[in-house]
């Protein structure tokens, strides 16, 4: 530092570099992606239609007015009614709820099974030919039928457990979980493979520092931008597996929408009201951009060559 800066307080002050923060320059990054903001603001706009909508939307989602079915979008019933006279509106954002519910916590399940096996594999030498062999076999099976036969041997009985709709939920949340965990593991054992050769992990391991504490403490942090690429997308993947079974009517029973259901129970009446199927497809189709857009801004921005430029 100069004399005249020791002198200058306020001119020291100008010469310091402005301090950075990890997720300050990740933010920074991801802004500058236009596809990602726009895929932002269409899903916050999403989930907050879905769980503030219906204290505006009075209307409840069940209730019958066989008088005015299947009409089209009006003040009263801004995107109409079905067949048995219920507000699709209504039906549209309690099956939002539903569904995003359906899709973050089938991710989270997901990531946490992934990213263990892929962190166990990467680490544990002992670990990885077997945990791999494994995930590829997962990555083998066809996974359709494969949820089919599993929901139509276990709705039943769950059920008859937890009721028809947390019976159903727990069921397909844990199918769709227990599913999906494979790319994550496959990404993050790679990650993990080459951070435990790092210098830092090195140093950790010479001087005795327990596995368990090199894991949470060096490989988990640094892995974190793939996990959180993964966590977007598997919202995605989520939704579309729950709208797909739903649709399939394997799903959640018939009063209890999701928009898969709405599909399903829409098919049918297509040509007489189409808007059934365009809604809850629209609704679908926008929160999945969404997801997938934010996905690949959170990828550009978490990468540090990126970032850097």
């Amino acid at each position: 530092m100069s004399d005249e800066s020791m002198s200058n307080p306020a001119l020291a002050t100008e010469e310091m570099p402005e301090r950075r923060s990890l997720w300050g320059d990740v933010w920074s990054q991801f802004r500058t992606h236009k596809g990602a903001m726009v895929g932002a603001v269409v899903f916050v706009l999403i989930c907050l239609a879905v769980v503030v909508g219906p204290y505006i939307h009075t209307l409840d989602p069940q209730r019958l007015d066989i008088l005015n079915k299947n009409l089209g979008p009006s003040w009263a019933h801004p995107m109409g009614t079905d067949n048995l006279g219920r507000d699709t509106f209504a039906q549209v954002m309690a099956g939002g709820r539903v569904s995003l519910l359906v899709g973050v916590v089938a991710m989270l399940l997901s990531l946490f099974v992934g990213t263990a096996i892929g962190v166990l594999a990467g680490f544990f030498k002992k670990l990885d030919g077997p945990l791999m062999r494994l995930t590829d076999l997962f990555l083998a099976l066809p996974l359709l039928p494969l949820l089919l036969v599993i929901i139509m041997l276990f709705r039943d009985t769950l059920r008859s457990m937890f009721g028809p709709e947390t019976g159903i939920f727990i069921l397909i949340v844990f199918v769709i979980g227990i599913t999906s965990w494979m790319q994550t593991a496959r990404i993050v054992r790679g990650d993990v493979l080459t951070l435990k050769e790092q210098e830092f992990v090195v140093a950790a391991r010479s001087i005795g520092t327990p596995s368990r504490r090199i894991i949470s403490r060096h490989i988990l942090p640094n892995v974190l931008s793939p996990i959180m690429v993964s966590a977007t997308l598997g919202i995605a993947n989520a939704i579309i597996t729950e709208s797909a079974l739903s649709f399939l009517g394997l799903g959640f029973p018939s009063d209890f929408p999701t928009w898969g259901r709405l599909l399903y129970d829409g098919a049918n009446f297509m040509q007489l009201t189409p808007s059934r199927v365009i809604w809850p497809g629209l609704a679908i189709s926008l929160t999945v951009l969404g997801v997938n857009y934010m996905g690949d801004g959170l990828r550009d921005a978490l990468d540090p060559r990126i970032r850097g430029r």
